[in-house]
């Protein structure tokens, strides 16, 4: 179905540590783009360019619903960096220090936490095969995959490798074949782990559907919770990334997200580009 926008599209350009986001307002009923559309403005030379576009819609049992597209135009029902810059900007716009934000993962909670960060409970991981999805029942601590990774799901599917060093993996390499890898029958995000100590992890990212990116929430909490189900770490965790540091805290009721957020400017695309 395609969809005519006579008056432009608004959005909004956001980032996570250089995790970078177009944001649409879809509530009051606007339609959410195709994937032909959502791939058109992920282009950084001919659109606008991102990480991952996420539309704010109405929601009944949360103060909104939230929607994410890799770049390649494919759906993702996780996306923690977005999340926070939404919450951030939730929050800004109606002067509450508290959220709930429903997701295709569930029912999210955002929080001020203060000094300009925003903190987000990105739910309990998903520890099951099934559930991650795997194609098959295999010991998910340690996947018949060479490398030995361990397989996580966070609303999304991850593979997490531990290496003695990061910057040594060719990442554009080894990202996309492991990303199709055929245990994971919907694709994977894939995570290069280097534990620095019991609190502190060096994090290299392939993200499914749009390749190498300088920051992912998800990503992190994944190589989190990997690391201390390994016994590498504990469960809280700062975790350096391309572009800056997440702090990640597996809890009891969920994996807790906090870091930095900014809004880097608004437009609108243009009627004639849009059709």
């Amino acid at each position: 179905m395609t969809q005519d926008f006579p008056a432009g599209l608004p959005f909004l350009k956001m980032h996570g540590l250089g995790n970078d986001f177009v944001i649409l307002d879809l509530r009051g009923g606007v339609a959410r783009p195709a994937a032909g559309l959502v791939a058109r403005i992920a282009d950084r030379h001919r659109g606008i360019g991102f990480d991952q576009l996420a539309g704010i819609e109405d929601a009944d049992d949360a103060d909104a619903r939230l929607v994410f597209w890799n770049a390649d135009g494919s759906l993702s029902a996780a996306c923690g960096n977005a999340t926070r810059c939404i919450a951030r900007l939730l929050m800004d716009q109606t002067g509450r220090d508290r959220l709930r934000l429903r997701t295709d993962h569930g029912l999210l909670l955002a929080e001020d936490a203060g000094g300009g960060l925003t903190r987000v409970n990105m739910g309990p991981p998903v520890l099951d095969w099934q559930g991650i999805p795997l194609a098959g029942e295999v010991d998910v601590d340690h996947l018949p995959i060479d490398g030995d990774p361990v397989a996580t799901g966070m609303g999304n599917p991850h593979v997490t490798f531990f290496v003695a060093d990061a910057a040594a993996v060719e990442l554009d390499r080894f990202g996309p074949a492991m990303e199709h890898h055929p245990l994971y029958p919907q694709r994977t995000n894939v995570e290069i782990v280097q534990v620095l100590s019991r609190g502190e992890i060096l994090l290299r990212i392939w993200e499914r559907g749009t390749g190498p990116t300088l920051a992912s929430g998800s990503c992190s909490c994944a190589a989190v919770v990997a690391a201390a189900r390994r016994g590498l770490t504990g469960r809280r965790v700062t975790v350096n990334v391309p572009g800056g540091r997440l702090l990640i805290d597996w809890r009891d009721d969920g994996v807790w997200m906090e870091g930095p957020t900014a809004l880097v400017f608004r437009g609108s695309l243009d009627p004639e580009w849009l059709a």
